[in-house]
């Protein structure tokens, strides 16, 4: 037998909640609730889960209280800025619903997701909010047959498992940016995008694109520079922009964190944001707000689509269908001082290209 998943050994031998779960019929989380002694459990399934309790001589070990009930949010990684936000927004809600919190990071790593998987099954958890799409599909089985609540939070955009997730509208967000420069006269838009892979990228790619051909423009490949989401790739894609022989007027970074990386690279060519180049991100991380300029951004709703999640896996926990099966949250512009009217004469007709029409 496993080793306890939430109990201590008795004298009827090593018996886990995963077995109590899996001899009453039950999900793990069901158990659970029956172990802690909440009301949320019809009559007979809390009869027959405290009879096989009683045969085995299961005791729980001390929790924090009775009722006590437990969320796993799990992250790729914690590095990235966007990660505090949702976490922010998780714990809004979980506190106010009397539920704890456990916060980890797989690193897309497959040992680590499976270290996860056994701490998870030794909590017993109500529910999982997942904060990345790669997680390896035994793991994501393993999950469904404990019968433990899944929701993805996606802001990467690349779902991949059957659970219901909750993203953002990246294609507007792509267009609404892109529309606002041509609204203050630019007509050279360069884009640093993100990875192709993900879908987030891709979106705000289209954004990008349906915006310009919009106003009767076309995509210009050497205005297209490819980003990592993280500051040395926007520096980087920032750098060749400037290098080449009519850089753009204006530029578009599908992340903060790019941005601030294109600042630094104007900075150090002696460039001034927006007086010599005006420049929109996306995310709305809280630091835009205090750099030098403070950055105009699509703010993605980071904080909310982490509450939305604990309120959808706790109505998964008890037993509610979710509405859609994936819910995308409303992107909306923030235009703050790193963006200008652009000077008449540096404007001019984009080039028409093909290489990233079919990204």
């Amino acid at each position: 037998m496993a080793a306890d998943e939430g109990g201590t050994a008795g004298p009827a031998g090593r018996v886990t909640i995963a077995e109590i779960a899996r001899q009453a019929g039950v999900s793990v989380p069901t158990v659970s609730r029956v172990v802690n002694g909440r009301s949320d459990v019809s009559p007979r399934t809390r009869a027959l889960v405290e009879e096989l309790l009683r045969r085995h001589d299961y005791r729980r070990r001390p929790a924090a209280g009775p009722g006590a009930a437990l969320l796993d949010l799990v992250f790729n990684d914690l590095d990235s800025p966007w990660a505090v936000e949702i976490i922010r927004g998780v714990e809004e809600v979980a506190h106010a619903a009397g539920v704890g919190t456990v916060v980890s990071a797989i690193h897309g790593r497959s040992g680590d997701a499976r270290e996860w998987m056994r701490n998870l099954r030794a909590r017993a958890s109500d529910g999982v909010i997942l904060v990345t799409s790669d997680l390896d599909p035994l793991l994501h089985e393993e999950l469904r047959v404990l019968g433990v609540p899944l929701v993805v939070v996606d802001p990467a955009g690349s779902p991949t498992l059957d659970a219901p997730t909750i993203g953002a509208a990246n294609w507007s967000g792509g267009m609404a940016a892109t529309r606002h420069l041509l609204s203050l006269g630019h007509r050279r838009i360069a884009m640093i995008a993100g990875p192709p892979r993900l879908l987030c990228s891709r979106a705000r790619f289209d954004g990008y694109r349906a915006a310009l051909e919009g106003a009767g423009l076309t995509v210009d490949d050497e205005l297209v520079v490819p980003g990592d989401f993280r500051p040395e790739s926007g520096f980087t894609g920032c750098s060749a922009l400037l290098d080449l022989p009519r850089p753009p007027t204006a530029v578009f970074a599908a992340s903060d964190q790019m941005a601030l990386g294109a600042i630094e690279a104007l900075r150090q060519r002696g460039l001034r944001v927006p007086q010599d180049m005006s420049l929109v991100g996306f995310d709305d991380l809280p630091e835009v707000r205090w750099s030098a300029p403070p950055l105009t951004t699509v703010r993605q709703p980071l904080a909310e689509m982490g509450k939305l999640a604990v309120r959808t896996v706790l109505g998964l926990a008890r037993a509610e269908r979710p509405d859609a099966p994936r819910v995308e949250l409303g992107t909306e512009l923030v235009v703050r001082a790193s963006t200008a009217p652009c000077d008449p004469r540096e404007s001019g007709p984009q080039v028409p290209s093909g290489r990233y029409g079919a990204l």
